[in-house]
């Protein structure tokens, strides 16, 4: 079996399915936010101190246990013991939940690119009335990047309650997100291995582009000050260290039997520790770029809203005084302000209501994350650059890049051990395998394309792998290094590659990164606890913002049911084994 399976045609090409694997949609989107709301410069201290006690040497142990073992999460599992055999199931069904949801992104990415070639972008301006007498109302109290959004890309539902109907427009372009994929998994480590040259290096490319402009806009400088001015009092924040922590864990993809499933196809002598290394340093470093190409563009749009609210005060007061036309200025404006004030008590009484607070802190403390960063803030400062539909089609393709190269390590984590049943792949070609799996998620996926389905992403996006991800890991630490037993294990890797493994390593595994991953599931666990009745933003047309409401209780069911229909498969697995063994009807003995 070992010399039928599937290689890497070199070792660069593993490296690239890491890396485009890794280096996703949370690095442009999640980890900028963090900094945002963590103190600037200083959440880089234990963000990175975290790269080195839990992100590299978690990536490392994946990544030696798929090399060793040559299997997918489920076999590799099984060889280290038949009753963990349920670690590498509930890593199956993680990334078949991820796969469900996370394509749905790379349709709306599809769906804003098509969009992107129209002059002007349809986000850019407000649509008229039924009447044609004046804009859309709910538009006028949003704005014209969230009505886009909220209206019609998603046409979204008042609450989950209202699913609505099939958004016709979003489900084509999930099928298309779906057909990319499945041309691009195809005939496995063959097809994906020259993608992945592509997913991964496209993107650099673009952000490179990205930062050239965004060093140029008017008001970056103040977008990266607010990044790079460290906050120091957040380094006593126990959030900043829990976040930072859970951003390394979930950025490299730990626990989804993704690593594990790419690793099985290396040569037993290439040396992933290398590899590990390299991987986690290049995908925090992403991280830290992004970050920068995302504070230039988010200070120019600070900046921008900023003058625009000063403008329209200065007009106000010109016309409401007559004051000459050019007197009033951003300098003066204060001053300005409390001599009207105090010469025309009245009359300024009367216009203060209408006077808006412009900040340009208030503007760079606005935090968002998300779809709400990628498909709103960064369209709202598109729209006001110049050839912005060169821009917004390099923005949503890069989104697409990053997006396409996870699910490569998504789908290769559901398909491998799916390929390597002989029960499964005796009946079916790799192709028909590849297929349905794609099929199925798909047909599932439809769900997040109604009205209400926008909800139901949230829901799978917040709960659907992270407390589910942190036992799996956990539990996979500890069986390598008390199951297994780290001498053997290290033996192993020094038969494999001819090297042996350093004390870092082993402080990390069998001590250092499991309480770090207890820690982080006490805190998760408590942080549920603590927050009582589970929420969610919906979306009220009339305001034209998110109103905070109680999820229903059949939305709690299947939250429930996310959760411990993957961190379940862990214990029924193994009392499944226990009881089949005790019937004598199990495996006599774990290969080793």
């Amino acid at each position: 079996m070992e010399k039928a399976r599937p290689l890497w045609a070199n070792p660069l090409q593993f490296v690239f399915a890491c890396i485009s694997y890794a280096v996703g949609l949370g690095n442009v989107w999640r980890f900028p936010y963090l900094c945002q709301m963590y103190g600037g410069g200083s959440f880089l201290v234990p963000y990175l101190i975290m790269l080195v006690v839990e992100g590299m040497p978690l990536l490392y142990l994946e990544l030696a246990v798929g090399q060793r073992m040559r299997q997918g999460s489920i076999g590799a599992w099984r060889t280290i013991s038949p009753y963990l055999s349920g670690v590498g199931v509930a890593s199956v069904v993680v990334s078949f939940f991820l796969s469900m949801y996370y394509n749905v992104i790379n349709a709306w990415a599809f769906w804003y690119l098509f969009h992107s070639f129209q002059d002007p972008l349809p986000w850019s301006v407000c649509p008229l009335n039924a009447n044609h007498t004046g804009y859309d109302a709910e538009c006028e109290q949003a704005s014209s990047t969230k009505y886009f959004w909220y209206r019609k890309t998603l046409n979204i539902s008042p609450s989950i309650q209202d699913s609505g109907s099939l958004q016709w427009e979003p489900a084509l372009c999930l099928l298309l997100a779906w057909l990319v994929v499945y041309l691009c998994i195809l005939r496995g480590t063959e097809s994906t291995g020259k993608v992945v040259y592509f997913t991964a290096s496209m993107p650099y490319c673009v952000l490179i582009i990205y930062l050239i402009r965004g060093l140029t806009l008017h008001g970056a400088t103040n977008g990266l000050l607010y990044m790079f001015t460290p906050k120091l009092e957040q380094l006593a924040n126990p959030k900043a260290w829990i976040n930072a922590a859970t951003q390394i864990f979930f950025s490299l993809g730990l626990g989804f039997g993704s690593l594990i499933a790419f690793a099985s196809y290396n040569e037993p002598s290439n040396n992933c520790q290398k590899h590990a290394i390299i991987v986690s340093l290049i995908n925090s470093s992403t991280s830290i770029f992004a970050s920068v190409v995302t504070f230039s563009i988010y200070g120019f749009k600070a900046t921008f809203n900023y003058e625009s609210c000063l403008n329209k005060v200065i007009l106000l007061l010109t016309n409401s005084f007559d004051l000459e036309d050019g007197f009033l200025t951003a300098s003066n404006l204060e001053q300005v302000k409390g001599y009207l004030a105090s010469t025309y008590p009245d009359q300024y009484s009367k216009v203060f209501p209408l006077i808006k607070n412009c900040s340009l802190e208030s503007e760079l403390d606005t935090a968002v994350q998300g779809t709400g960063l990628a498909f709103i803030v960064y369209t709202e400062a598109i729209k006001n650059m110049e050839v912005s539909q060169l821009w917004s089609v390099l923005y949503f393709f890069m989104l697409l890049m990053l997006g396409i190269g996870s699910m490569l390590g998504n789908t290769a984590a559901i398909l491998t051990p799916l390929t390597d049943s002989k029960a499964i792949s005796r009946h079916l070609p790799k192709e028909a395998i590849s297929g349905l799996v794609c099929l199925l998620n798909c047909a599932v996926g439809l769900v997040f394309t109604l009205e209400a389905g926008n909800y139901w992403f949230d829901i799978f996006n917040d709960y659907a792998a992270t407390l589910s991800l942190l036992l799996i890991v956990l539990v996979e630490t500890i069986a390598v290094c008390y199951v297994y037993g780290l001498r053997r294990f290290e033996s192993d890797l020094q038969a494999m590659t001819g090297r042996t493994l350093s004390w870092y390593w082993k402080i990390m595994w069998a001590g250092v990164s499991p309480l770090l991953i207890i820690s982080l599931l006490l805190f998760y666990l408590s942080d549920y606890i603590l927050t009582g009745t589970l929420q969610y933003q919906a979306w009220d047309a009339s305001q034209g913002q998110l109103v905070t409401k109680d999820y229903p209780a059949y939305a709690l069911a299947v939250i429930g049911l996310l959760v411990a229909s993957s961190t379940m498969c862990i214990p029924l697995v193994a009392l499944g084994t226990y009881v089949l063994r005790r019937l004598g009807r199990g495996d006599p003995a774990p290969v080793a």
